[in-house]
């Protein structure tokens, strides 16, 4: 892989790579593309919402990133290692080492993904009237905070909100809100400060090391906790290398180090940035926390060494953190959705600008400026995308938003957006030369792509089993 060493006075004009991916591929998966009438039968069956769809009606699938990377040949042979005792696996103390190696937090304690993580640590920190300040919090996190009667305020700088914006860092917290949220709730009532990296719900846009820091620093003087979502971590310290300026010549790992030095523990789902399937796990550096997180994680997990995994994928995991934290792979990976964004840019389709490093955002308002955000302009497109091609994206927009819990209103977010998401080490570059052609088509038929309203509506997380009919 090439080295990338020069550096320009824009840093978004950065080199990406274009050169070979870093690995060869060993097994292939056949994947059919069914035709128009049955793909319009299988939507109609779902209810118009692609979490419904079965995944062998789906001919491409970008709904996520999550669980669904390719593994290597060293994590399957890793998970020939897997131990599955009860308890004291020798798997688990793998895990153990590689988590404090990479991030440096001295307890861990594993979990079957990342949503359980949240659920142990909420169900230990977050009491009713709580307030989680961070930078827009994904749906599970705050769908676990809000069911605690707590609530997530979003501190995100501003820039994160203008989609055409080339900003290097738009996932930062913007230091002034987390301020004024501070100043205006007791500290009591702070369990903790979130940052997620990388911003999914914002953009898949990176956090700053200096922004990281100044937040840290911040929450120290006010005795408050400072807490990373850490899904997409490695991703996040390659735009650190690679955007902030005097990080040009770290190394990965040593960048997350730093980040981690900086917080009081992180969860993360091991099946975005670890490349493992299923798996995840809670880091801390204060034993009596551990010690109370540790209750809930037997009740809500299994015994503390395995967490709802099985030793194999304790042991496939324990590989895939470092897999996920070289650099080859992540420039191959990162440089590959900058040119399939890049693709959809130079075509006039509007998208989130710079694109993020897991996946590319197409923004639903300016590509259907005729839908109401109350009629669900995102949703509307991934299922005409389907229509189209067979490609399966997801709606990061109002329904995933979800309504006030003291209002019952929607909520409709500045940003209503299709992400694409690209799994690891599964799709070439002809796969999303596709898809970009699909989307020009319809960006081509706009104007006759209708709206959506519900036809049953879920009381919690409704945007994976709503079911939907067309506005006429």
């Amino acid at each position: 892989m090439t080295n990338i060493e020069s550096r320009h006075s824009n840093i978004l004009d950065h080199p990406y790579s274009s050169g070979p991916e870093p690995f060869k591929i060993k097994m292939v998966e056949s994947i059919q593309l069914i035709n128009r009438e049955e793909r319009e039968a299988a939507l109609k069956r779902a209810g118009l919402n692609l979490f419904n769809l079965p995944s062998d009606h789906v001919f491409i699938d970008l709904l996520t990133d999550s669980g669904t990377g390719a593994m290597s040949d060293e994590q399957w042979s890793s998970m020939m290692k897997g131990d599955e005792s009860y308890a004291g696996s020798p798997s688990f103390f793998r895990l153990q080492s590689a988590i404090q190696d990479i991030m440096g937090f001295p307890f861990i304690l594993p979990t079957h993904q990342g949503r359980a993580a949240e659920n142990v640590l909420h169900s230990t920190m977050i009491k009713e009237g709580d307030v989680i300040p961070g930078n827009s919090h994904f749906d599970t996190t705050k769908a676990h905070i809000e069911l605690r009667h707590a609530k997530a305020v979003d501190c995100t700088i501003d820039e994160c909100f203008d989609p055409v914006l080339d900003y290097p860092f738009k996932g930062n917290v913007d230091i002034d809100k987390l301020k004024k949220v501070v100043g205006e709730t007791d500290n009591s009532k702070i369990p903790f400060v979130l940052i997620t990296v990388t911003n999914n719900s914002g953009g898949g846009q990176p956090v700053s090391l200096a922004n990281i820091r100044e937040v840290s620093e911040f929450c120290k003087s006010e005795g408050l906790q400072l807490f990373i979502d850490a899904a997409r971590f490695a991703e996040n310290a390659w735009f650190i290398k690679h955007r902030e300026v005097g990080q040009e010549n770290r190394d990965i790992r040593e960048i997350i180090r730093e980040v981690f030095s900086y917080a009081d523990g992180a969860t993360m789902s091991a099946k975005k940035d670890a490349i493992v399937n299923m798996g995840g796990f809670i880091a801390l550096r204060d034993e009596k926390l551990y010690e109370d997180c540790s209750s809930y994680s037997i009740l809500f997990e299994g015994y503390l060494t395995y967490g709802g995994m099985t030793g194999r994928d304790v042991e496939a995991l324990a590989t895939g953190l470092y897999e996920g934290t070289e650099e080859d792979y992540l420039t191959s990976r990162i440089g590959r959705v900058r040119a399939f964004g890049d693709a959809l840019h130079e075509a006039g389709v509007p998208t989130i600008r710079p694109p993020g490093g897991h996946a590319i955002y197409v923004d639903a308002k300016r590509f259907l400026p005729h839908i109401d955000q109350e009629q669900f302009p995102a949703q509307a497109l991934t299922c005409e995308l389907y229509l189209e091609a067979g490609v399966r994206g997801v709606e990061i927009g109002t329904v995933l938003n979800d309504r006030d819990p003291e209002t019952g209103k929607n909520r409709p977010p500045a940003l209503e957006l299709m992400r694409l998401a690209i799994p690891r080490r599964v799709y070439t570059d002809n796969h999303l030369a596709y898809v970009k052609d699909a989307i020009v088509r319809l960006y081509e038929r706009r104007d006759s792509i209708k709206g959506l309203r519900f036809s049953y509506e879920p009381g919690v997380l409704r945007h994976f089993r709503a079911r939907f009919e067309w506005v006429e």
